[in-house]
């Protein structure tokens, strides 16, 4: 009787450790992919701006002495 209810117990324990670790598993790798997948936005728009500003002719405000070095 004690070894019936000492396998249920492990049995029991064991399948929700595993539970409880995949849905941590889980949102640690989603929260991993949101963040990667966030910067890789914020790093795009960062090379449109910057582009943006290259070619709309940054050397405009430029003394002549700037434009020649």
């Amino acid at each position: 009787m004690l070894r019936t209810r000492l396998l249920w117990f492990t049995l029991g324990f064991s399948v929700t450790g595993a539970s409880v670790a995949h849905l941590v598993w889980r949102d640690l790798y989603a929260e991993r992919f949101a963040i990667s997948s966030e910067m890789k936005e914020k790093f795009t728009a960062l090379e449109g701006r910057v582009s943006g500003l290259e070619s709309a002719g940054g050397n405009e405000n430029l003394s002549p002495a700037q434009v020649e070095s």
